[in-house]
């Protein structure tokens, strides 16, 4: 459900403003997060939509190949997080790893109705998609609360969990990853590569 146009903050930025997006930090997005939650601050909504937004679409588009799909996906999320601000808890977890947890949750919503409604905006092949990446969501699901893997990574360096959460649990690829962290794809394949060799090594050989 979407906010009117009036209850719905401007998230108009300016290129200065866009092009500072790779500088913000986890403590900034975190500030940002409880202006909005505790004062309904429409300056901090504007900052983390201008951060968010433009990589959310980039997503979203890949997986959907729809640009105005991507723009909803874009809307719904980022209302969400105007509306949810308050849910969210630092102590558990990063901010985007919260705001990314909200996409995918709009984009499978979506993708739910649209075949509901028996739509053919998409082409025909991301549906066996969708439902396999369910299907397998909930199978690794399953696995981590079993094995308790979410607690494992997060005894993980900060930065090699971002890396984990973002290429299992929000299923970006590394290129995604890469710009999303503005780092060279060369660091985001290394710190994955450490962080699945320091798992393996907590949960065993039978594990990996």
């Amino acid at each position: 459900m979407q906010l009117l146009h009036s209850e719905l903050p401007s998230h108009k930025a300016n290129a200065t403003s866009s092009d500072m997006t790779n500088k913000i930090d986890h403590p900034q997005l975190c500030q940002w997060l409880k202006l909005i939650a505790d004062n309904r601050d429409k300056q901090a909504f504007t900052e983390v939509f201008s951060f968010f937004a433009p990589k959310i679409k980039g997503i979203a588009q890949g997986k959907l190949n729809s640009e105005a799909l991507a723009s909803e996906v874009v809307q719904d999320t980022m209302t969400n997080v105007w509306r949810k601000a308050h849910l969210f808890d630092d102590n558990k977890g990063a901010a985007t790893t919260w705001v990314y947890t909200i996409m995918r949750n709009v984009t499978f919503d979506l993708l739910r109705k649209m075949k509901a409604n028996k739509e053919d905006t998409l082409s025909d092949d991301i549906w066996p998609l969708a439902e396999s990446e369910h299907t397998e969501d909930d199978v690794f699901s399953d696995h981590i609360q079993s094995r308790n893997l979410k607690g494992i990574i997060d005894t993980l360096p900060e930065n090699q969990q971002q890396v984990v959460k973002g290429f299992y649990f929000l299923e970006m690829s590394q290129e995604q990853l890469a710009v999303h962290l503005n780092l060279p794809l060369g660091t985001i394949k290394s710190r994955l590569r450490l962080a699945l060799g320091k798992l393996k090594l907590k949960l065993g050989e039978d594990h990996d």
